[in-house]
Order: C-alpha cells, then sequence, then structure tokens
C-alpha cells in the first residue's frame, strides 16, 4: 500500500513547478491528524462529495427545472461535467487534479433552488440584510452550514480549496477574499474551475436547449463555433442521424475549448516566466482563458444562449413562477418564525439573524422541495 509520505514524493516528481503541491497546504482551520493515505485535497474532495449539499445539486435547476423532464442536466450532473473537464486539464498541465477537481465540485454548492433565477431573487430579498451570492454560500456551507463533525462546525476544507471556492471567478480583491490573500492571484488549480464551468454549460445548454425545442438547428447556424463544429461532423460522417451529428458536434466544441486552454495557458505561463506557485499568485489576476479568437467564439455563443435560450419566454415563465415563490416563502418565515423547521429556528438562539437564517433554508431547498414547501403554507387543502 502507498503511503501518504509516498503520494507526497509522486506528487513532487510529476507535478509542474507551478502547481500546488498538497504538502504545502495552508492546513485547516481546526488542526486534525492527517490520514494515512490520502492526501489533504483528496480528502476535501470526498468531503464535498459525501455532503449534504452536494447531494441536493441532484434536484436544483440548472436551466430546467427539474420535474420538465428526466433528461436536462440539473446543477448536480452540471457540476459533475465541469469537474470532470477539470480534471483532464490539470492531468495534461501537471496541475493538482485533486485540487482542481474539490474546487471544481464544490463551486456551485450554494445555488438556490431555481437556478439563477433563484439567486437574483434571494439576493433581491437579502438586500437590506448584506445580501445573497452563491459563492458566498458555498463557503458558508462548507465553513458552517454542514454538521457532520463533534468538535467543530462546516466540513474544515483546506485554505486551498476555501481559497478556490471563493477566488475561481476574479476580482481577487472582493470582500470576500480578504481573508485569502486579497488581491493575489489563487492557483491555477482553483483559477480554472472559472472557464471549465463555462465550457460545461455552454456545450451542455445547446445540447438541453435542441432537446427541449426551445433551440433549433436553423438558429445555431448562426453561430460560428457550432455551425463549423456540426458541419464538420455531418461531413465526416455524412450516413449518420442528425441526433449523432448533435452529439459528435458538442463533443467537437468541448475538445476545441479545452485544447484552446491549454494551449492559451502554456503560452502566457512562458510569456510571464511562471517558475513557481508565488509567481501564479504575484501576477494578482487570472492566467487561465481563452485565445482571442476562441475567446471571441465563446462571447458568441454566450450572447446567442442568452437571447435564445435563457430569456426564451418558457424558462422565462419558469423564473417568474420562482420569483412568486421564493418571495412568498421568504415573507412567510419571516412574519412567521414559528413556521420553519425547530432545528433551524433554533439557530437564532446562536445569535444568527433571522433573515439570513431564513436565506440558509430556502438557499438549500431543492426544486420540488421549495415547490412542495410553498403548496403546504399557501394551499388551503394541503396538509402542513
Amino acid at each position: 500500500m502507498l503511503r501518504r509520505e509516498e503520494f507526497a514524493a509522486i506528487e513532487q516528481q510529476l507535478l509542474a513547478p507551478y502547481a500546488m503541491r498538497s504538502a504545502d497546504s495552508r492546513g485547516r482551520v481546526h488542526v486534525e491528524d492527517e490520514h494515512p493515505f490520502r492526501m489533504a485535497f483528496q480528502r476535501d474532495r470526498d468531503r464535498i462529495i459525501h455532503s449534504t449539499a452536494f447531494r441536493r445539486l441532484e434536484y436544483k435547476t440548472q436551466v430546467f427545472v427539474n420535474h420538465e423532464g428526466d433528461y436536462y442536466r440539473t446543477r448536480l450532473t452540471h457540476t459533475m461535467e465541469a469537474a470532470q473537464i477539470t480534471r483532464t486539464i490539470a492531468k495534461s498541465l501537471r496541475l493538482n487534479g485533486d485540487l482542481a477537481e474539490a474546487v471544481a465540485l464544490a463551486h456551485d454548492l450554494g445555488h438556490t433552488p431555481f437556478g439563477h433565477a433563484g439567486e437574483r431573487v434571494l439576493n433581491d430579498l437579502m438586500a437590506p440584510h448584506g445580501g445573497f451570492e452563491h459563492n458566498a454560500q458555498s463557503l458558508r456551507i462548507v465553513d458552517e452550514l454542514e454538521e457532520r463533525y463533534p468538535t467543530f462546525r462546516g466540513l474544515n476544507l483546506s485554505w486551498e480549496v476555501r481559497e478556490g471556492i471563493v477566488k475561481h471567478t476574479p476580482p481577487y480583491d472582493k470582500p470576500l477574499a480578504t481573508a485569502f490573500a486579497s488581491g493575489e492571484a489563487p492557483s491555477l488549480e482553483a483559477q480554472m474551475v472559472d472557464s471549465t464551468d463555462e465550457i460545461a454549460y455552454n456545450s451542455h445548454d445547446i445540447d438541453d436547449g435542441l432537446k427541449s425545442g426551445l433551440l433549433t438547428f436553423e438558429q445555431l447556424d448562426g453561430v460560428t463555433i457550432w455551425r463549423q463544429a456540426y458541419r464538420a461532423v455531418r461531413d465526416r460522417h455524412p450516413g449518420a442521424s442528425q441526433r449523432i451529428w448533435r452529439y459528435q458536434a458538442i463533443r467537437r466544441i468541448i475538445d476545441l475549448f479545452v485544447t484552446d486552454f491549454i494551449a492559451t495557458l502554456e503560452r502566457r505561463l512562458a510569456e510571464y516566466r511562471i517558475g513557481s506557485l508565488a509567481d501564479v499568485r504575484a501576477v494578482g489576476r487570472p492566467l487561465c482563458g481563452f485565445s482571442p479568437e476562441t475567446d471571441a467564439q465563446r462571447l458568441e455563443l454566450k450572447a446567442f444562449l442568452m437571447d435564445n435560450l435563457y430569456r426564451h419566454y418558457r424558462v422565462v415563465r419558469m423564473a417568474e413562477k420562482a420569483k412568486r415563490v421564493m418571495t412568498e416563502l421568504f415573507g412567510a418565515y419571516m412574519n412567521e418564525p414559528n413556521q420553519l423547521p425547530p432545528h433551524t429556528r433554533d439557530r437564532q438562539r446562536l445569535g444568527e439573524p433571522l433573515p439570513r437564517i431564513i436565506a440558509d433554508y430556502i438557499a438549500g431547498m431543492t426544486d420540488r422541495y421549495a415547490l412542495e414547501e410553498h403548496r403546504k403554507l399557501f394551499d388551503p387543502l394541503e396538509k402542513g
């Protein structure tokens, strides 16, 4: 059996000089004994996967509410796709795959039900009480809200994973980042998650949009990256079905983004003469990203999806339903906190403000649970 010390030696030998090594972690808030054969970031990844918040992602909206169909992406499947792309890139660049994967798996833990529409509503409701932002909520979940250990709250993740949750998206001097080397860039393992997240959702939103009928092949033909990919696979496999062409075109788009990302980062590492993790941090801004040509295609695709999918009337209807449901839930709990479950309500005794307790409770709901709770509170024929 390989022990932790041997894995550390392997990391030292195989990882790039600018990669984050497990042995160099700044540690955990609560000191724990090291595991005999698991490295720090591997333990973090495992804790995230076994968390309650991670399981709830299965029934949280990506674009389509869960009950609209069994084959659409959820927040969980999106997270898994983003993590898979992240690990592929990390391995290719000789970065720490465990750290990169842990950040990717945790990056959406704080999302509300009903996707970004739910986040906007909860932020509006919490505006007088400090606001709501899903990255901040993800950190709050892993630091405080998960309850699994007898001597501390949260998951007690390593400093680097917690930093990655907060700083995988710039800027690096935002208020939440002050506890994590404010102004410094995070590790490349954390930086890449911003791009891999977008690679995952841009590609799978095309797929789900076509399957749902909200997008058409004719519409997509006006998008450069799709048109080139789709025509290439159609010309290469003329006898295949349109469904195969769709899958292969999306696969080709993911590969294009990933390949460009790797090549672009390698160029930037050489340009900035990056030879260590300290060099990465000192740059103070993202090194990860795409070439100007590919980034222009990314922005064109993103604008297309915004206009034709995310603002489609069926998606907007869902967003408006989410707004009503979440607004009415928040108001009901504020007006009468005794409607909250006892274990949630009891947090007031610890001095936590009621609006934040309610925001935590609503943010943790799945789509299905939020709709059921709304019926229980507002349908006079529904049992509470």
